[in-house]
């Protein structure tokens, strides 16, 4: 196998090869350390590689396999990157903002405990938008992420960094996470899988309490579905104190893989309220994706969906007053988190609670709308990728109008807690992926797992890379 094929392996298949001793830890990570050195100027998908720390991990992972080859964890000296929004010890964790790059974490985020424990080497830290509050990843005082299928194009946000450092193949797998399609739309602007899990599957211990009423959690990003389910069962799991959890899947999310898939009702929708229909691009790739389903031997059939008119300015409101809560220094942001900010300081504890109250109440709209389907097949986003800085000289109000338009079929699930997993599908006339989401019942991340591998079996797209990060 060639350097390329190797860096574009799955990690669940870099894992069989380490195991079986085709390739050591050490020779793994000097690959994606060269690969980054070489090409992450062009991308800025990494805000901070951490080569000293690495090294030694794979040269102490090489040793033990050498010696100790039984009973390793699963991933045991695969790379991954790590979203700078979560905190790794010894290393900075800066939230996108330029002025806590020397502000070192001193201790492991609960998630990237449990990814150091399942024997991941951690490559560094990747480019969030800023405090992940963005659909795109162009934080003031770092050079903007850019989509390796065109660095014209954003890689989306706010895990854009993480999403471009996987599709250029500068590692093999990503952590992400996702409050308002933070992990789904950077996987449909980057021709990757994405998963945002149900409410309560992912721990936020031991830094983030529930400041955002469940909306956010963290989750994976692959180029198989194999992949993202093995992430996600590392991932999951109940920490003392949560204030929501799940039971842990039976079988595990990567042996929902291998189950056959049943016949499921999967509702149909191309058009958001207020928004309007999605692009004509973006509804013809879930067009078809439905025809797919239905020669699977699925019925897909359109249904209506609640009308989110009521579910903006309350999501809004809710955003905008964990911004204001973090107190960063209004210098140090840029003009749309500044203008939300400030919003923030003319609203009330009132306000909020009024706000997170009425999302709650159209949630239940939303899921009660699944009492007759199993599946909801729709876009990801309603239109293709923006060009990187293509919204920077608007004034704020427009900007979120924007964004607003752009992301519509993602929120309502944050507000749900509900799973959903984006896939890609394709390519628009310029050459740039394109993507739909599935989304499933409360906790039925399995069934999404398991249908999504049938889609992949049916239409692979693993073998599609960025011809720019695929030359010697």
């Amino acid at each position: 196998m060639n350097s390329i094929d190797l860096a574009f392996t799955p990690a669940v298949e870099q894992a069989h090869l380490i195991r079986s001793k085709e390739i050591s830890p050490l020779e793994l990570v000097e690959l994606y350390l060269e690969r980054i050195a070489k090409l992450d100027s062009r991308l800025g998908s990494y805000v901070l590689v951490a080569a000293e720390q690495a090294i030694a991990d794979a040269k102490a992972k090489t040793e033990q396999l050498a010696t100790h080859s039984d009973d390793l964890p699963p991933f045991f000296g695969v790379p991954i990157s790590i979203k700078d929004l979560n905190p790794v010890a010894g290393l900075p964790c800066t939230y996108g903002l330029s002025v806590l790059k020397k502000r070192v974490a001193p201790q492991d985020d609960g998630v990237v405990t449990r990814i150091k424990q399942a024997g991941f080497v951690i490559l560094g830290k990747t480019l969030p938008s800023e405090m992940g509050m963005l659909p795109y990843s162009e934080p003031s005082g770092f050079p903007p992420a850019r989509n390796p299928w065109n660095l014209e194009y954003t890689p989306g946000g706010s895990s854009g960094g993480a999403a471009a450092a996987l599709a250029a193949g500068l590692c093999p797998i990503s952590q992400a996470s996702d409050g308002g399609g933070s992990i789904r739309g950077p996987a449909f602007c980057c021709g990757l899988v994405g998963i945002k899990p149900s409410r309560g599957r992912i721990s936020m211990a031991p830094f983030f309490g529930d400041r955002l009423n469940g909306i956010a959690t963290n989750g994976p990003l692959g180029r198989t579905v194999a992949d993202v389910a093995a992430l996600l069962d590392i991932l999951s799991g109940y920490t003392t104190g949560d204030p929501y959890w799940l039971p842990d899947p039976n079988p595990s999310f990567l042996a929902a893989t291998q189950v056959p898939t049943q016949l499921l009702k999967i509702g149909l929708v191309t058009a958001i309220s207020p928004i309007g229909e999605a692009d004509p691009v973006c509804r013809q790739a879930v067009l078809d994706m439905a025809a797919l389903l239905e020669n699977l031997g699925h019925a897909v059939e359109p249904i209506s969906f609640p009308d989110m008119s009521e579910l903006i300015d309350p999501f809004i409101t809710i955003m905008q007053t964990v911004l204001d809560e973090a107190k960063v220094p209004e210098f140090v942001l840029g003009k749309v988190s500044r203008w939300l900010r400030f919003r923030a300081r003319f609203s009330t504890c009132g306000n909020y609670l009024r706000a997170v109250a009425k999302m709650q109440t159209i949630a239940r709209r939303i899921v009660e709308s699944f009492n007759t389907i199993d599946v909801l097949l729709l876009p990801t986003y309603m239109s293709p990728q923006i060009r990187v800085g293509e919204w920077a000289n608007l004034c704020p109000q427009r900007t979120l109008k924007e964004i607003t338009r752009w992301i519509a079929p993602c929120p309502p699930f944050n507000a749900t807690g509900q799973p959903a997993i984006a896939l890609p599908v394709g390519f628009t006339p310029e050459g740039l992926p394109l993507g739909v989401q599935l989304v499933g019942r409360p906790a039925a991340e399995s069934t999404l797992i398991s249908l999504a591998a049938q889609v992949e079996t049916a239409q692979p797209w693993s073998q599609h890379r960025p011809p720019e990060f695929t030359q010697d």
